[in-house]
Parts: C-alpha cells; sequence; structure tokens
C-alpha cells in the first residue's frame, strides 16, 4: 500500500493551498480517508475525514469553515482543501486510510499512513 501526498508548500497567512493524496494498493473505496498534521515536537492530531461512500465529512473544530475534504474514487485520490491558512496550521500533513466503520478521528483507526507534505504559512 502507498499512499503519497501532494502539494504543500510555503503560503502567506489568508491563502489557500490544495493537498492531494494518491492510494494505490488498497481497495480505496472501502477505506475512511483522512488528513493529520503534526508540529514540531507535537503529537499527530486529526484534521480532516471522509467516510468510504464520500458522504460524510468530519473536521477538526480548528479547521471547520476553512478546511475541505474530498475524494474521487476513479482516481483513487483524497484533497484536502485549505483555504484561510493560519500560521498555526504550519505544520506537516499525512494522510491515511482506515478500515470503514472504524472512528475516523482517532489516530489508532488508519492501518495505513503515507509520508507527509510540509505546509508553512507566514504571518
Amino acid at each position: 500500500v502507498q499512499l503519497q501526498a501532494s502539494g504543500g508548500g510555503l503560503v502567506q497567512a489568508g491563502g489557500s493551498l490544495r493537498l492531494s493524496c494518491a492510494a494505490s494498493g488498497l481497495t480505496f473505496d472501502r477505506y475512511i480517508m483522512g488528513w493529520f498534521l503534526q508540529g514540531p515536537g507535537k503529537e499527530r492530531e486529526f484534521v480532516a475525514a471522509v467516510s468510504w461512500s464520500g458522504f460524510k465529512t468530519y473536521n477538526a473544530d480548528s479547521v471547520k469553515g476553512r478546511f475541505t475534504i474530498s475524494r474521487d474514487d476513479a482516481k483513487n485520490t483524497v484533497y484536502l482543501q485549505m483555504n484561510s491558512l493560519k500560521p498555526e496550521d504550519t505544520a506537516v500533513y499525512s494522510c491515511a486510510a482506515a478500515p470503514g466503520g472504524t472512528y475516523p478521528a482517532k489516530v489508532a483507526s488508519y492501518t495505513h499512513w503515507g509520508q507527509g507534505t510540509q505546509v508553512t504559512v507566514s504571518s
């Protein structure tokens, strides 16, 4: 299984970025897909997740109204549209896959992880 995240970069506060995560080696439409962030010296934190059906999304309170997660099962890809970025959003963002039926906001639910992509928001 491979999860390849891309789309990170340096952006000014108030700007936008779109992260992508391409998955291979798994039955993509059977998995909940999530995004997590990890700041320097901090634990991994839940950002957002989308159900295997794509009909339900989950968001951390800190990103509600700013970030939108979506998936394209035809492309085996999950996206994170990040708007109104803040300096405190600076972190490494990783995508992950969890079997359907598990709790989407819990790190331990996820069985497959990709390498992260760095997002840096300048003030």
